[in-house]
C-alpha cells in the first residue's frame, strides 16, 4: 500500500471513529442532573432534580426514605442507549427496602401522567433477574412471535443470565429502532420484541428502595 492511500485510510478511518464517537450523546454530565427532573409520590415533580436524589463522585446516586425516579425531559426515537450501573451495598445511607429491585424505563410517552409507575417498557433491574421486560400500563410486545398479554404490569422473561456480582458495574444496552426493541447485559443478549404501538418516549431510572449508582448514561440516535 502506497503512502498516500495509507495516509487516507488512516484518515478515513479516524472520521469514521470520530462521527461514531459524536453521535453519542451524554445524558448525565458526570457533575449534576441538568436535563432530568425528579418525582416522588408525597412532594410530586421536581423540576430540580436534586431536590430529591443526588449526584456524587460523578455518579448519580438513588437512595433515601422516598420511593420515585429521574426522567429526562427530552423524548427520544430510534436510539442505543448505554447505562452503566451497580448495586450501592454503603449500609450507613438510607434507604427504603433490603431488596435490590430497580429498573431503567424508556419508551415513556410525553403525555403520561408522573406516577409509580408510568405507562413504558422497564428494563428490569433486580437482583437474580435483571433482563427482564416489564411492560407497564397496558405496554404489549410481539415475544418470540407471541403477543403479550396487556396489563398494569407484565412480565416477560430474560432469555439468559448475565449480570455481575452484587457491587460490581454492568453495563445495559438497550436499542430501540422501528419498533424493534434489544435488551443487552454485559456484551450479551438477554431480552428482544416488536412494539405493537407508538416507539417514542422519554428514559427513566427507577428507585424502588434499595440504593442504586448510575455512573454512565449515554444515548446514540439511530
Amino acid at each position: 500500500m502506497s503512502t498516500k492511500l495509507k495516509c487516507t485510510f488512516i484518515f478515513l478511518l479516524f472520521l469514521t471513529s470520530s462521527t461514531i464517537l459524536h453521535a453519542q450523546s451524554k445524558l448525565f454530565n458526570g457533575k449534576n442532573l441538568k436535563g432530568w427532573y425528579a418525582y416522588e409520590p408525597k412532594t410530586g415533580k421536581h423540576s430540580n432534580a436534586s431536590d430529591v436524589f443526588k449526584v456524587e463522585n460523578n455518579m448519580i446516586r438513588l437512595y433515601g426514605d422516598k420511593l420515585g425516579y429521574v426522567m429526562t425531559e427530552k423524548s427520544f426515537k430510534n436510539f442505543q442507549l448505554t447505562v452503566v450501573f451497580r448495586w450501592n451495598t454503603d449500609s450507613t445511607i438510607t434507604r427504603k427496602s433490603s431488596k435490590r429491585n430497580s429498573g431503567i424505563m424508556y419508551l415513556v410517552p410525553t403525555a403520561t401522567k408522573d406516577t409509580l409507575w408510568p405507562k413504558g417498557i422497564q428494563y428490569q433491574v433486580k437482583d437474580g433477574g435483571t433482563g427482564d421486560f416489564v411492560l407497564l400500563q397496558e405496554v404489549t410486545l410481539l415475544v418470540k412471535g407471541k403477543q403479550t398479554e396487556p396489563g398494569k404490569s407484565v412480565t416477560s422473561p430474560r432469555f439468559a443470565d448475565a449480570e455481575k456480582p452484587v457491587g460490581e458495574w454492568n453495563t445495559a444496552v438497550i436499542t430501540v429502532i422501528d419498533g424493534n426493541v434489544k435488551q443487552e447485559l454485559n456484551g450479551k443478549l438477554v431480552n428482544e420484541g416488536t412494539l405493537t404501538e407508538a416507539s417514542e418516549g422519554k428514559i427513566l431510572l427507577q428507585y424502588e428502595g434499595y440504593p442504586i449508582d448510575f455512573s454512565k448514561i449515554a444515548l446514540r440516535k439511530l
